[in-house]
C-alpha cells in the first residue's frame, strides 16, 4: 500500500506574542495538582498534605537528583494553599497551620537552592477547591505575589464567566508586569471559552500568557494521556500555529511514574510532550520515584528536543489503524535544511509489536546528504539514511520509538 503523507510546515510568529522574556523554551518543573490534588489533611496524612513541608521536600529533592540541572527548575503549588479568607487588609494569606513560615519564606527557600517558586490561583470568586479567587482583587493579588517573590502563576478560571476572560486574563497579566517582577504567566482562559462555546480570541492569548490550557485536565491514566495526544493530532491546524518561543500551549502535566501508566506508556508521554514542545511539569512523588521513571524524566536528549531553540511545535503527520508518526523541526539546522525528532507511535493494545517502516522522503525529509539516525531511548545509532532509503523500527504496544534524524554537515 502507498502511503501518502501531507507534511505542513507552520510559521511561528505570525502575530504579536507577549513580550516579558520569559519562557523561551518550555518551562519546566514541579507542579502539585495531579498527584496530590487536594489533601489538606495534615493531621492524618503529614507526608501528602499540601503544606510547606512538602513543597521543601521536592524542592530538595529537585536538587539532590539532579533534576534542577537538567532544567526543571520550578516548583508549584496548586490549589488549596490559602487560608478560606483574606486577611484585615484583603490580602490573600496562607492557610498557618500548614504553611507557618509564610510563602515569602517559602520562596526564599526555592530561590536559596537555585530554583523558582510557582503559585496557583484563579479567575474567579472562587478557586476550584472552594478556596478565596482574585476577582475584584486583581491589582492586590498581582503585588502580593511579587512582594512574596513568586516566579511563576498559573490561573485557573473556575467560578468565573467565561465571557469576561476576554477582559479578566489581560487585566491581571498587565498588573502582574506592572509590579516589576519577572512573573511567568499560565492562563486556563482557552479551555474554559472552548468548553462554553465561545471561540477563544488568541491573538490576545497569545499577546498575554506564557503558556496556557487548552483541554481537559490529565488524569492518572493511559486513556487520559490517549484521549490528550489525540485531541491535538485532530486539531493540529488550530492548535500548532499558536506556540513559539515566550508562548506554549499546554497539554498538562507529566504525570510518569505515578500509578495509571505503564513503562511503555510513560515513554510515550515523555516523547510526544518533548515534539509537542509541551512545559514538562511533573506531578509526582520524587520522594519514592522509581529508578526506571526517572530515567525517563532525566532524558537529556528528549530534554534537548522540547528545549530545541527554534522553538516549533511538532505536528503528527502519519496515521493509519494504532500507527502514528510525529515530526518536529529542530537544529542543527545547514543551509536551510533542518533535523527532525521523530516519533513513531503504536496505540494498539492488543500485545503484538508493530513493525514500522520509515522513508525519510515520504515524511518530507529530503536532504540530499541524508540524516544520522539515533534513538534517543536506546542510543542506538543507525547511521546514515539517505532521503530514498529506509528503516524499519519495532514498536511496542502503547509505546514509541524516538529518533533524532540530524542533518549530515559536510
Amino acid at each position: 500500500m502507498k502511503v501518502q503523507v501531507l507534511v505542513c510546515m507552520v510559521m511561528v510568529g505570525m502575530v504579536a506574542a507577549l513580550d516579558n522574556g520569559l519562557a523561551r523554551t518550555p518551562p519546566m518543573g514541579w507542579l502539585a495538582w495531579e498527584r496530590f490534588r487536594c489533601n489538606i489533611d495534615c493531621e492524618n496524612d503529614p507526608h501528602n498534605c499540601i503544606s510547606e513541608s512538602l513543597l521543601k521536600n521536592m524542592a530538595d529533592m529537585m536538587v539532590s537528583e539532579g533534576y534542577r540541572d537538567l532544567g526543571y527548575n520550578v516548583v508549584s503549588l496548586d490549589d488549596c494553599w490559602p487560608a478560606h479568607e483574606r486577611d484585615q487588609d484583603g490580602k490573600l494569606q496562607p492557610d498557618p497551620q500548614r504553611f507557618p513560615s509564610g510563602l515569602g519564606a517559602l520562596a526564599d527557600y526555592m530561590h536559596e537552592r537555585g530554583l523558582k517558586f510557582g503559585i496557583y490561583e484563579d479567575y474567579g470568586t472562587l478557586t476550584c477547591g472552594g478556596y478565596p479567587g482574585i476577582l475584584g482583587h486583581l491589582e492586590t493579588d498581582a503585588q502580593t505575589f511579587a512582594d512574596w517573590g513568586v516566579d511563576y502563576v498559573k490561573l485557573d478560571g473556575c467560578n468565573a464567566d467565561p465571557k469576561d476572560m476576554d477582559e479578566g486574563y489581560p487585566s491581571f497579566g498587565d498588573y502582574l508586569n506592572k509590579t516589576g517582577r519577572p512573573m511567568v504567566y499560565s492562563c486556563s482562559w482557552p479551555v474554559y471559552q472552548q468548553d462554553s462555546g465561545i471561540t477563544p480570541n488568541w491573538t490576545s492569548i497569545i499577546e498575554t500568557c506564557n503558556l496556557w490550557r487548552n483541554y481537559n485536565d490529565i488524569q492518572d491514566s493511559w486513556s487520559s494521556v490517549a484521549n490528550i495526544i489525540n485531541h491535538y493530532g485532530d486539531n493540529q491546524d488550530k492548535i500548532v500555529p499558536n506556540a513559539g518561543p515566550g508562548h506554549w500551549n499546554d497539554p498538562d502535566m507529566l504525570i510518569i511514574g505515578n500509578f495509571g501508566l505503564s513503562y511503555e506508556q510513560s515513554k510515550t508521554q515523555m516523547a510526544i510532550w518533548a515534539v509537542m514542545a509541551a512545559p514538562l511539569l511533573m506531578s509526582v512523588d520524587l520522594r519514592d520515584l522509581r529508578e526506571e521513571y526517572k530515567a525517563i524524566l532525566q532524558n537529556k536528549a528528549l530534554i534537548a528536543v522540547n528545549q530545541d531553540e527554534l522553538g516549533i511545535q511538532g505536528r503528527r503527520v502519519y496515521k493509519a489503524g494504532h500507527t502514528e508518526m510525529w515530526t518536529r523541526p529542530i537544529t542543527p539546522v545547514h543551509e536551510g535544511n533542518r533535523s527532525y525528532a521523530l516519533v513513531v507511535l503504536n496505540q494498539g493494545s492488543d500485545g503484538t509489536p508493530a513493525m514500522v517502516t520509515v522513508k525519510p522522503s515520504s515524511l518530507g525529509l529530503t536532504y540530499p546528504a541524508g540524516y544520522e539516525v539515533v534513538d534517543l531511548y536506546t542510543n542506538v545509532n543507525h547511521g546514515t539514511v539517505l532521503p530514498d532509503g529506509q528503516l524499519t523500527f519495532s514498536v511496542n504496544p502503547s509505546g514509541v520509538v524516538v529518533t533524532k534524524w540530524q542533518v549530515v554537515m559536510p
